[in-house]
């Protein structure tokens, strides 16, 4: 009994920290980020002592609850980047990430907040936006992109999209892709276009791409 002890303690923090993790995922895809760690903790079924044991900082459990979304974040940006068509990469971003930020509200709110400590996180989102960033460009440079667009208004769309309320998963995607089609619609260059009110900052204003971008 003794030699196992340990073990079957290691499996037991395994499962907690699973169970927990599960949970925050859960809870902060339907409500967000504003949640309490109390009720992620007795969501999982543990003692909220057993949930700060594990994740001290909400800031340590969000990005982990994040983490498959942000590499599926990775996945679509760079999907993008290696279309040779910098516009149909553009638009294959926008949908995917609509559709991506449609099935979980708390990513949206995870994307455009600030995790100083979360050094993993932080990279991984950077990476995201500049790689935006630099699609927006070689898809202005075509032509195809407003020259007003600013990396801003893709936040901005993404977090228009979390707002969309339907009575099931498979509606609320339907929902987002009809609302990606219009936004994509309205990013397009047009000669007649009338220009777009003054850029709203929504983004954390640490991103090089975003500073970049503004100076465009």
């Amino acid at each position: 009994m003794t030699d196992r002890l340990p073990h079957t303690l290691r499996a037991d923090a395994l499962d907690n920290r699973e169970r927990i993790i599960e949970a925050a995922r859960e809870v902060f895809a339907v409500d967000g980020l504003d949640v309490p760690m109390r009720e992620v903790a007795r969501r999982a079924g543990v003692a909220p002592a057993t949930l700060y044991r594990r994740f001290p900082t909400k800031e340590m459990l969000v990005t982990e609850a994040f983490a498959e979304q942000m590499q599926a974040c990775h996945a679509v940006v760079d999907e993008g980047l290696a279309d040779p068509d910098p516009w149909h990469g553009f638009c294959l971003v926008i949908e995917k990430m609509c559709e991506l930020h449609a099935r979980d509200r708390g990513f949206t709110a995870a994307l455009i907040s600030t995790f100083p400590h979360a050094v993993d996180f932080e990279a991984r989102r950077e990476y995201a936006l500049k790689a935006i960033d630099e699609l927006s460009r070689r898809a202005k440079e075509a032509g195809r992109l407003r020259p007003d667009f600013v990396l801003d208004d893709v936040l901005l769309v993404l977090m228009a999209n979390s707002g969309i309320h339907a009575t099931s998963p498979t509606t609320q995607v339907t929902a987002s892709r009809r609302f990606a089609a219009l936004a994509i619609s309205a990013f397009q260059a047009s000669p007649d276009a009338s220009p777009l009110p003054p850029v709203v900052r929504m983004a954390p204003p640490a991103s090089a791409a975003r500073r970049s971008q503004a100076g465009s």
